[in-house]
């Protein structure tokens, strides 16, 4: 891929191109699934997805696409229906923290499914 790709995407290098890809390789599913949930632009992700169409395969990127986001926002807006404007400003205020604690948390419970429980 020609440099001038990354003289357009500011911070976004060759070292972090590389990483992507070695992302989609291990699971595209969980990483666009990830993605669509945090404050990650969603757009780079799904741009990514095309350069690496290798590893990820166009019924994952619909599957994991409609199931992020439209899980995200289901959540948002039952969040709000229930707490109404107070629910509204800490999300407008604390979203981007807000949703990556919910993502650590879910990668930190499937780390300790895998290595803490005992085998059934």
């Amino acid at each position: 891929m020609g440099e001038i790709f990354f003289d357009y995407i500011p911070g976004f290098t060759r070292d972090r191109f590389d990483l992507v890809g070695k992302w989609y390789q291990w699971n595209a599913f969980l990483f666009i699934l990830g993605a669509a949930f945090t404050p990650i632009p969603y757009k780079v992700i799904t741009i990514a997805a095309g350069v690496f169409h290798a590893f990820v395969p166009l019924p994952i990127l619909i599957a994991a696409s409609v199931v992020g986001r439209s899980g995200r926002f289901f959540l948002v807006a039952t969040a709000i229906f229930f707490f109404g404007q107070r629910a509204k400003d800490l999300l407008e205020r604390y979203f981007e923290i807000i949703t990556f604690a919910l993502f650590a948390m879910l990668i930190g419970g499937f780390v300790f499914i895998k290595y803490a429980l005992p085998s059934l």
